[in-house]
């Protein structure tokens, strides 16, 4: 399938874990306009600065893509506390390709980063940050069952202005 699915039609991405091949299409995916806008990274990523981090990922790490016909459209991981009083938490990053955002890729990359927490790791707090205007990212997060426990005035910096911050996250207990 390609861009050209009609908005309301969702996607099912092939999913697996990150390979270190795959650092050019992260970085591409990384350097997009929308995918920036939305998280706290910084523009002009380098693909050896992917590699690294992808070299960098720990056993206590599940990083996912999503592909689509070979092709990397998006990104998840979950990253567990390593303090032993922390290690029931996990945080959650995703990001997609700009021009696969509302397909419901977000949504399967996400499902199954929670059932990696829920059923493999048995987490019982899972929590992210998501900027206050990211209304798609917010509309995803709480139909996987995360509410915003509270607001970061200003705590992030992009496009030359100060953006608030919403912590959100999902409880098991």
């Amino acid at each position: 399938m390609t861009s050209t699915t009609s908005p309301s039609e969702k996607i099912h991405p092939q999913l697996r874990a990150v390979r270190r091949s795959d650092a050019e299409a992260l970085c591409a995916i990384f350097n997009m306009p929308g995918f920036r806008w939305g998280t706290l990274r910084m523009p002009f990523e380098t693909v050896n600065q992917v590699e690294r981090r992808i070299a960098k990922s720990g056993q206590e790490d599940t990083w996912i893509v999503a592909e689509l016909d070979g092709k990397v459209v998006g990104h998840g991981s979950l990253v567990v506390q390593s303090s032993p009083r922390r290690s029931h938490i996990g945080e959650i990053n995703i990001g997609l390709d700009d021009g696969f955002v509302g397909k419901g890729i977000g949504s399967a990359i996400l499902g199954a980063l929670l059932d990696v927490a829920d059923n493999w790791r048995a987490l019982k707090r899972v929590e992210l940050s998501v900027y206050v205007d990211n209304e798609p990212a917010i509309h995803l997060y709480t139909s996987h069952g995360f509410e915003v426990e509270g607001r970061h005035v200003k705590a992030g910096f992009t496009d030359g202005q100060y953006r608030d911050l919403l912590s959100m996250a999902r409880l098991r207990f």
